[in-house]
């Protein structure tokens, strides 16, 4: 076991590569999904091992077997993994058999894209972290998916329910039926802003959700709960509370396990969440 379990996660190894398995997705039995670790890799030193940062100043050569390993481990197939440039966008694409393989296989012309949704099965949608919040959705009854990928920025801008909503306008799909989990990621504990965003969560957010979201320290700094502002989105865009889950691990707190932004800063390696229909 590599972190505690809980009602919403479960830690899986597969070819010795461990990873986050989320329940409620895995009782659909529609989906292969996953979020890794830094264990099962081969990078080395700081990057080690399972390095799926391909921006760090990392071995290329590290970087692609990690990736490889991770899709063995998952049951997916590298060659068609679909990867976005993200920036910290509210920016959703429709991924279509024309995407295939922007990842490993060939270079991604997806830029400035922070979610991918597809109907398409067999393809592997992959974002990437280090503190900010993966978000996963699946509509079992149209069978379709979505990968997003929200810091800061992407709470405030409510990547959530805009994931949601191209959901709806491109696959009608209803909320009501949509399973969503959100993924290791900081906790409100760890999350220390400055007032400059508080402004903007208070500005964004009903004042009946300030408490649960946002709180003063004594050193007029602020704790940020991006786990509980993400949830409350996907309850303002129509998900059933019952459908929406969360890891509850935090990356910054088991920095052992996960990299974490704010402990490693820059130059350091980065996790990944991957979501394929079967």
């Amino acid at each position: 076991m590599i972190v505690k379990e809980n009602e919403s996660i479960i830690a899986r190894t597969n070819n010795q590569v461990p990873y986050i398995s989320f329940k409620e997705l895995e009782k659909l039995g529609i989906v292969e999904q996953g979020f890794s670790t830094k264990l099962g890799g081969v990078s080395k030193d700081k990057y080690g091992t399972m390095n799926l940062r391909l921006s760090s100043n990392d071995k290329k050569e590290d970087v692609e077997e990690n990736f490889k390993r991770m899709a063995d481990a998952l049951g997916m197939d590298w060659e068609r993994m679909v990867f976005a440039n993200q920036t910290h966008t509210t920016n959703i694409h429709v991924v279509r058999e024309e995407d295939i393989g922007k990842g490993l296989k060939k270079e991604s012309d997806l830029h400035n894209i922070d979610g991918l949704i597809t109907n398409l099965s067999n393809v592997p949608l992959v974002t990437f972290y280090a503190d900010c919040v993966p978000l996963y959705f699946v509509d079992p009854v149209k069978k379709v998916i979505g990968l997003s990928h929200s810091g800061w920025r992407g709470t405030v801008g409510k990547m959530a329910r805009r994931t949601v909503e191209k959901m709806q306008e491109t696959y009608g799909s209803n909320p009501k039926d949509m399973v969503a989990c959100i993924g290791p990621s900081i906790c409100g504990s760890c999350y220390e802003v400055d007032e400059s965003i508080a402004d903007i969560v208070y500005l964004i957010f009903p004042r009946s959700i300030w408490g649960k979201i946002i709180k003063m320290k004594q050193n007029k700094k602020y704790e940020f709960n991006l786990w509980e502002a993400n949830k409350q989105i996907l309850l303002e865009a129509g998900l059933l509370e019952q459908n929406i889950s969360t890891s509850n691990l935090c990356t910054m707190c088991n920095h052992d396990i996960f990299y974490s932004h704010r402990v490693e800063g820059e130059d350091r390696g980065g996790l990944a969440a991957f979501l394929m229909l079967k």
